[in-house]
C-alpha cells in the first residue's frame, strides 16, 4: 500500500466519530487507552522469553485457573490505561472476582468488558496469543454504578473486538458498521487498516475444535465431527481439522478463510467452558457484523441473558452454513435422544 494512502488508527476513529453528529469523544478516547494498552502489552508479549515474565504467577483467577504472569500485567495495563481516560465507570475482567469501580467516574456511561490475554497458557510454548474487550453503555448512568449494568445481553454490546499478537500484531474491532483490521506498523507503532470490511464467506473449508475431548461431547456434534471428515466432493469435504488451543487465533483465522469454531458443552463442562462476557459475546459481535453466525447451541449467543459476571457457555462460530449445520445436526441427535 502507498504510504499515502496509509489509513492509521487513530485517523479511522476520528473519521468515524465525525460521521456521527451526536459523538462526544468519549467512545474515542476509550479506543485509544486500548490501543495503548494494546502496544504496551504487545511489548511484554515479544519480549516474554528475555525477561522473566513467563510462567505461571502464583496466584489462581475466579475460574480456578493459575494465573500466568503475563495474565497479571496485561490486566493491570489493561485496567490502568482505561481508568485513565476518566470516560469509563466500571471495568470487568476475566482476571478479577469483582467489578473495579474506577474512582470518581461513578456516573461515566461506558463499561468494558476484558480478557487482557485469551490463551495465556500458550505463551511458554511461543504460540499466539490476544487480547479481547467488550464495550457497553450504562442503562442509567446518573444511578450508582453496580452489576445489573453490567449484566447486559451481548447485542447490547457498542463496541467489540480483538488483538491478536501472532507473526504481526492486529486489532480487530466493529462498533456495528462491519468489521475492520488494522495491523500494528512496528517502525511506526501505528496500527494501520489492513483490512477494511472484513467478510466471512459463508462456507468455510476448516474445523476447530479439541478432539481429544470427542467421547464427552454431545452426540449431535461427534455426528458433525464425522460428517466433517467424511468425502463429499460435492460439498468439498473432507474439511481441514485446525485447532491451535487460543481462540482468538483459531477464530481469526477462519474468520478470514471460512471455517468453524467449537467449545461444546462436555460431561465435566455441562455449561461450556468459555466466559459469555469476556469471550463468546464480544467474538459473536464481530462474527455477525462479518456475515457470520454465533450460537449456543440453543440459542443466539448475543441473546443469552447473564446472570453473573462470569458465566460460561457453549459456543459455535464462524461461517454462518456451517454453524447452521452443526446446529441442525446438534438438535437433531438431541431430539432423538430425548424421544427414545
Amino acid at each position: 500500500m502507498p504510504q499515502s494512502e496509509i489509513t492509521t488508527l487513530e485517523q479511522f476513529i476520528v473519521d468515524q466519530q465525525a460521521l456521527h453528529v451526536n459523538a462526544d469523544g468519549s467512545l474515542s478516547r476509550i479506543f485509544r487507552a486500548i490501543e495503548l494498552a494494546a502496544k504496551i502489552v504487545n511489548r511484554d508479549v515479544r519480549k516474554a522469553g528475555l525477561i522473566d515474565i513467563l510462567g505461571e504467577d502464583g496466584s489462581i483467577n475466579p475460574h480456578g485457573e493459575d494465573q500466568q504472569k503475563l495474565d497479571v500485567i496485561a490486566n493491570n495495563i489493561f485496567i490502568s490505561a482505561l481508568s485513565r481516560t476518566k470516560e469509563v465507570s466500571m471495568i470487568i475482567s476475566e482476571e478479577n472476582e469483582g467489578i473495579v469501580y474506577v474512582e470518581g467516574c461513578e456516573h461515566e456511561k461506558y463499561i468494558v468488558a476484558i480478557d487482557p490475554l485469551d490463551g495465556s497458557s500458550n505463551i511458554d510454548v511461543n504460540v499466539s496469543i490476544g487480547s479481547i474487550f467488550s464495550i457497553y453503555q450504562r442503562q442509567n448512568p446518573e444511578n450508582s454504578p453496580g452489576i445489573d449494568d453490567c449484566l447486559q445481553t451481548g447485542n447490547q454490546q457498542v463496541a467489540a473486538g480483538y488483538i491478536f499478537y501472532g507473526s504481526s500484531t492486529m486489532m480487530v474491532y466493529t462498533t456495528g458498521q462491519g468489521v475492520n483490521g488494522f495491523t500494528l506498523d512496528d517502525a511506526l507503532q501505528e496500527f494501520c487498516l489492513s483490512h477494511p470490511q472484513i467478510q466471512t464467506p459463508a462456507d468455510g473449508g476448516i474445523f476447530s475444535v479439541n478432539e481429544g475431548n470427542y467421547q464427552d461431547f454431545p452426540t449431535g456434534i461427534q455426528a458433525y465431527i464425522d460428517y466433517c471428515k467424511d468425502s463429499d466432493k460435492e460439498s468439498k469435504r473432507p474439511y481441514k481439522a485446525r485447532y491451535i488451543g487460543s481462540m482468538i487465533a483459531d477464530f481469526h483465522r477462519n474468520l478470514l478463510k471460512g471455517g468453524i469454531f467449537l467449545y461444546p458443552s462436555t460431561n465435566k463442562s455441562p455449561n461450556g467452558k468459555l466466559r459469555l462476557m469476556y469471550e463468546c459475546n464480544p467474538m459473536a459481535f464481530i462474527a455477525e457484523q462479518a456475515g457470520g453466525l454465533a450460537s449456543t447451541g440453543t440459542e443466539r449467543v448475543m441473546d443469552l441473558a447473564p446472570t453473573e459476571l462470569h458465566q460460561r457457555c457453549p459456543l459455535y462460530i464462524g461461517s454462518k452454513n456451517m454453524v447452521d449445520k452443526a446446529i441442525v445436526m446438534l438438535n437433531q441427535y438431541e431430539s432423538v435422544l430425548v424421544n427414545r
